[in-house]
């Protein structure tokens, strides 16, 4: 079978994505996610100092997250909701919580070198931006 000829049967099986489906699913989930975080910083509001409430808010749903890739539900909900929880905190939290579990066999130690297997990159884009736009706004004096 020539490359041409195997390439025509993978697109044939391969299943196509309803790209459509999954925006508006991922907004609607994203949307739903930033409803939570504020009817909880909201509430949160009341009783501490808003920077306070923030934290608290914050560490709910991330701990919300964590506890829930630890039963195993996430990943079926990921899978389902894409985008909506893996671009909030949330996809933060289920990435560092999914590594750690990966080296639980091996010992604390291995644990927490791998923690940030997967959120790495994502932190270490995010100083170096963060970084790069201080220094732009030092120089712009905005």
């Amino acid at each position: 079978m020539n490359n041409r000829k195997y390439q025509k049967m993978v697109n044939e099986l391969t299943p196509k994505e309803n790209r459509l489906s999954n925006m508006l699913i991922s907004f609607i989930t994203g949307g739903i996610i930033g409803l939570i975080g504020t009817i909880i910083y909201v509430n949160l509001d009341k009783i501490y100092e808003p920077e306070l409430a923030i934290s608290f808010m914050l560490l709910i749903i991330i701990g919300t997250t964590a506890f829930l890739t630890c039963l195993g539900i996430s990943d079926t909900l990921f899978q389902k909701f894409k985008c909506g929880l893996i671009i909030p905190i949330t996809g933060f939290a289920h990435s560092v919580s999914a590594s750690i579990l990966d080296y639980k066999k091996e010992g604390l130690l291995n644990m927490g070198s791998n923690a940030f297997k997967l959120a790495g990159s994502v932190i270490l884009y995010g100083i170096v931006s963060a970084v790069i736009l201080t220094i732009i706004k030092v120089i712009l004096n905005v």
